[in-house]
């Protein structure tokens, strides 16, 4: 069932919130960016594995919780994108958590093929250097 992609309108502190099917008490306790996203952190349910971060609006939500498969909200393309959709490489929803602000969901997934676009199993996959002088022990 389709909901119109409209453009998000600044609704100050709360975000902008595009037409949605989400419990008014789940999207009362969001805190959203201006243009009314909250940041999906999704990892592997079984193993903990950080897979990658993208964007969800209301509706995004409320589609990742009522169908089990994890919907985002495409800033670069403005609309909704179900992972898997063109590439095969679906996320099958096991878990979904608020953080304590409201400004992020934990999304536990069964990860099927590569998460990130670039084909790597992880968007993580480029490791920084650490030093950790006069740090303290």
């Amino acid at each position: 069932m389709p909901v119109p992609d409209s453009s998000p309108s600044d609704g100050g502190p709360t975000g902008a919130v595009r037409p949605s099917r989400l419990d008014p008490a789940v999207a009362a306790r969001l805190r959203r960016t201006p243009d009314g996203l909250v940041a999906a952190v999704v990892r592997q349910h079984d193993t903990g594995e950080v897979l990658m971060v993208a964007w969800m609006d209301d509706e995004a939500l409320h589609r990742t919780l009522t169908t089990g498969r994890a919907t985002y909200w495409s800033r670069s393309r403005q609309e909704y994108w179900v992972k898997g959709a063109t590439s095969g490489h679906h996320q099958y929803v096991r878990s979904v958590a608020l953080d304590c602000d409201g400004d992020a969901v934990l999304v536990g997934v069964d990860q099927v093929g590569a998460a990130c676009h670039t084909g790597e199993r992880t968007c993580f996959f480029t490791e920084l250097p650490v030093t950790t002088e006069g740090a303290l022990s």
